[in-house]
């Protein structure tokens, strides 16, 4: 039996561009913000990190499959259509959107997130948060912490981990993809993504 459909979904702007700093996650919130202002009221909307070019020169160089991508309420994907053509300001940087295309959220058995926002808590709190935010979910599954980061945060700096989750059944990977973990969402946080040698869940 098929999962049933997601109550959100990614749609993906292809960006014209040169550059973004590599800690970019805080400008582009708040430059997407301040176009899609709606966006701050809604705690499920999230900013996918930007994919840049890998390498330590700053600012970072866009590929051609770099994106931005937002995760939205499906009945507000309609909407970001009149988004195209749009020039952000980020920390300096100018990316202009092209036609957006939308994206299902798919479950697969392992989901993965580049940062989780681990607050003040070493590894072992960090998980221990983790699973209390899953069982609010209902959401049982393997946990495996990745590696320790920083990042630029509105107030202070942001401390937290790389985060997989493996072992999900359909319905709970849907859950995962549509609420995320921890704050910050709109940074990017706690947005996971299907890894890339997950099998599709088909029940």
């Amino acid at each position: 039996m098929n999962a049933p459909a997601s109550a959100r979904v990614d749609v993906a702007f292809p960006l014209q561009g040169h550059a973004l700093p590599r800690d970019h996650r805080l400008a582009l919130a708040q430059a997407v913000s301040q176009v899609l202002p709606w966006l701050a009221d809604d705690p499920q909307a999230a900013v996918h990190p930007v994919k840049l070019v890998q390498g330590s020169v700053e600012p970072a160089l866009l590929s051609a499959r770099s994106r931005l991508v937002l995760r939205v309420a499906r009945e507000r994907a309609a909407e970001l259509h009149g988004f195209a053509g749009s020039t952000l300001h980020v920390a300096g940087h100018e990316i202009t959107l092209g036609q957006p295309q939308l994206r299902e959220l798919l479950p697969h058995t392992t989901l993965y997130a580049y940062f989780v926002d681990a607050g003040e808590a070493d590894e072992a709190g960090f998980l221990d948060a983790v699973g209390a935010e899953l069982q609010q979910l209902d959401v049982s599954c393997h946990r495996v912490c990745g590696r320790e980061q920083e990042w630029r945060g509105p107030q202070r700096a942001l401390h937290g981990y790389s985060l997989m989750l493996h072992g999900l059944r359909a319905a709970a990977a849907l859950r995962v993809l549509e609420h995320g973990l921890g704050a910050h969402r709109l940074m990017g946080c706690g947005v996971f993504v299907p890894h890339k040698s997950a099998a599709a869940v088909g029940d």
